[in-house]
C-alpha cells in the first residue's frame, strides 16, 4: 500500500472550495453547497473503484467490492458556520485515500476498506444524524421533530436533496470488523507538548439545558428596584451561582459554557419579563456529569420564587461519554511509533461519529495537530508534514488488521 501524499492533499484541497469563506468553508448540511460536496465525494469514490452511494439520511458511503469484512474509515463533511477546512473532512478523505492505495496496491486480501461520510455531525439539523442513523439509532419521529434555526425541518431538507425514499443503509456487525476516525485535534494539547500522535482514549458525554427565568416587564425608569420581578438580574445571579457550583463537583477534564442568553422583550427601558441562558457542559465521566446536572437543578431551585421571579431548569440534550477500544488504542500507538512518531493518550472534548460507533463496533481515533489549537474556524490548519503522518499511521494501522484478520 502506498500511500498518494499529492493526490490526498489535493483532494482535501477541492474539497475546500465547496464553500469556500477566505481559508475555511461555510458548509452547512444539505444546504446546495453540502450537497456538490457530497456528489463530488460520491464520484471520488466510484473512480477509486468502489461501489458508492448516498443513501436516505445523505450519508455517501463506498464499499470495498469482493471482501466480506472490511475496516470502516470516515467521519463527515458537513461543517458549522465559517468553520475549518479540515475538521471532519481529513477523516473522510484519509478514509478514501487508504481505501486507494489498498486497491492500487493489487493484493488480495480478506479484508477491505470501506469509507463513509455521515451527515449532518454538526448539528444543523440533528447532531450525529448520519452515525445515528447507520447505527440504527434514529428513529422516524426523530427524523420528523429534527429542524434548523430557522425552523425548517429535516424531512424536507431530505426531500428537497433528493434523498427522501431511499432506504438508510446501517452498519454490518458482520462485515465491519472496526471503525476508525482520523481527525485534527481542535485544540492545544499535542501542539504545546510537543507531540505528533494524539491517541483517543475516549470521547466526552455532552449535555445541554436551558435556564429560564420569567417575571414581569415593568418601566425600568419609574418601577422601584425593590418592587420589580427582574427575570433578566435572575438570571444573572443563577448563573453566577452556577460557575462556583461547577468549580466544586468539576472532574479534571470537565468544561462548561453558557452560550447564548436571551433578555424578553429586549429594551433598555424595560424590566425583563424572561430571560433564559443555554447552557453545555462536557466530561468523560458520566458520574461527574450526573454531579454538574444535580448542581443546575439545585441552582433553579434555589432561585425560584426569589424576587417574585419563577426559575426553571429544562434538559435538552443528554450524550453518553464513550471510551475507545484500548487494542486498537495500542495499535495506533504502535504504528506511531514505527513512524518515529511521539504520542499522547489523551480524551477528546469534542463530539465525533466515533461516539456512535464505539457502542456496534470496537472503535478508534487519532488526532494530529492543529496550529495554535484552532478549530470551528476559518483560522483553522495543520501543517501538512502532520497531515502526511496521521494518514501513514492509520494505514499502517489498517495493515496490521489486516495482517491479524
Amino acid at each position: 500500500m502506498r500511500i498518494n501524499y499529492p493526490r490526498l492533499l489535493a483532494d482535501l484541497r477541492h474539497l475546500a472550495t465547496f464553500g469556500q469563506v477566505d481559508s475555511g468553508v461555510h458548509r452547512l448540511s444539505f444546504t446546495s453547497v453540502d450537497q456538490e460536496a457530497r456528489h463530488w465525494l460520491l464520484r471520488r469514490m466510484t473512480e477509486a473503484g468502489l461501489d458508492a452511494r448516498i443513501d436516505g439520511i445523505g450519508n455517501v458511503y463506498g464499499r470495498t467490492r469482493g471482501v466480506t469484512k472490511a475496516v470502516l474509515i470516515g467521519s463527515h463533511t458537513d461543517s458549522v458556520p465559517k468553520g475549518g477546512w479540515l475538521d471532519g473532512a481529513l477523516g473522510v478523505l484519509y478514509g478514501l485515500e487508504i481505501a486507494r492505495a489498498c486497491l492500487e496496491a493489487g493484493s488480495q486480501t480478506d479484508l477491505g476498506v470501506d469509507v463513509i461520510s455521515f451527515a449532518d455531525e454538526e448539528g444543523t439539523y440533528r447532531a450525529l444524524a448520519g452515525s445515528l442513523s447507520f447505527c440504527g439509532q434514529l428513529s422516524e419521529a426523530e427524523i420528523d421533530a429534527a429542524k434548523n434555526q430557522q425552523g425548517k425541518n429535516l424531512r424536507e431538507a431530505l426531500s428537497e436533496a433528493g434523498y427522501a425514499g431511499r432506504p438508510r443503509l446501517i452498519l454490518d456487525p458482520s462485515r465491519h470488523v472496526a471503525y476508525l476516525e482520523g481527525h485534527i485535534e481542535q485544540g492545544p494539547r499535542l501542539e504545546i507538548e510537543g507531540k505528533r500522535i494524539g491517541i483517543v482514549t475516549g470521547i466526552v458525554g455532552i449535555r445541554r439545558c436551558h435556564v429560564t427565568c420569567t417575571g414581569q416587564a415593568d418601566h425600568a425608569g419609574t418601577t422601584p428596584m425593590h418592587l420589580r420581578k427582574d427575570a433578566g438580574s435572575a438570571l444573572i445571579k443563577c448563573c453566577y451561582d452556577l460557575i462556583q457550583r461547577f468549580e466544586k463537583v468539576r472532574g479534571p477534564h470537565s468544561v462548561w459554557n453558557f452560550g447564548h442568553v436571551v433578555f424578553e422583550p429586549g429594551a433598555g427601558n424595560v424590566v425583563p419579563s424572561s430571560a433564559r441562558v443555554l447552557i453545555e457542559f462536557r466530561d468523560v465521566s458520566e458520574g461527574t456529569l450526573d454531579r454538574m446536572q444535580a448542581e443546575i437543578q439545585a441552582a433553579a431551585a434555589l432561585a425560584n420564587g426569589q424576587g417574585g421571579v419563577g426559575v426553571q431548569a429544562t434538559e435538552l440534550i443528554r450524550i453518553s461519554p464513550a471510551e475507545m477500544d484500548s487494542h486498537l488504542a495500542t495499535m495506533i500507538e504502535a504504528a506511531a511509533r514505527g513512524r518515529g512518531a511521539s504520542t499522547l493518550r489523551m480524551p477528546s472534548g469534542a463530539g465525533h461519529d466515533g461516539m456512535v460507533l464505539t457502542r456496534h463496533a470496537p472503535t478508534a481515533m487519532l488526532f494530529i495537530p492543529s496550529i495554535g489549537g484552532r478549530s470551528h474556524d476559518i483560522t483553522e490548519d495543520t501543517d501538512e508534514a502532520d497531515i502526511c503522518l496521521g494518514i501513514d499511521v492509520l494505514a499502517d494501522t489498517v495493515q496490521m488488521l489486516t495482517e491479524r484478520k
